[in-house]
């Protein structure tokens, strides 16, 4: 199978199209939830309160939006839309390798790495 240029930036344009709509509509969706939940809490601005610890890491995100906590499906959104590039990313070495462009490939995966580095914390 042979992809020409046109037809791979097509698909990449419709991934990154798909991921930001679906990643709005998620953060939508959160949105709604806490305002049907929280909207009428009056927040205290006396004292710095920051995210819970349950907002703080990607396993704790996933395991708050699927109990539909308001704050962790919108955290779930914004996951969405870092993922979006990476996805871009990760199409591009599959295209790559039915191009046989093994140098591109080869940096493509260099790149993914530190994406996926970056987004997991790095070192520590």
């Amino acid at each position: 199978m042979n992809l020409d240029d046109r037809r791979m930036d097509g698909i990449i344009g419709h991934l990154l199209r798909v991921g930001v709509i679906l990643s709005a509509l998620v953060v939508i969706a959160g949105g709604f939830l806490y305002l049907r939940s929280l909207g009428g809490h009056t927040p205290s601005y006396r004292q710095f309160r920051s995210e819970p610890d349950s907002l703080r890491s990607i396993p704790a995100v996933m395991r708050d939006a699927r109990a539909l906590d308001p704050r962790g499906v919108i955290e779930f959104g914004i996951v969405l839309l870092i993922l979006t590039p990476i996805a871009r990313v990760a199409f591009s070495i599959f295209a790559f390798g039915l191009e046989r462009d093994w140098i591109y490939v080869g940096i493509t995966c260099v790149v993914l790495a530190l994406l996926i580095y970056s987004f997991t914390g790095g070192a520590g």
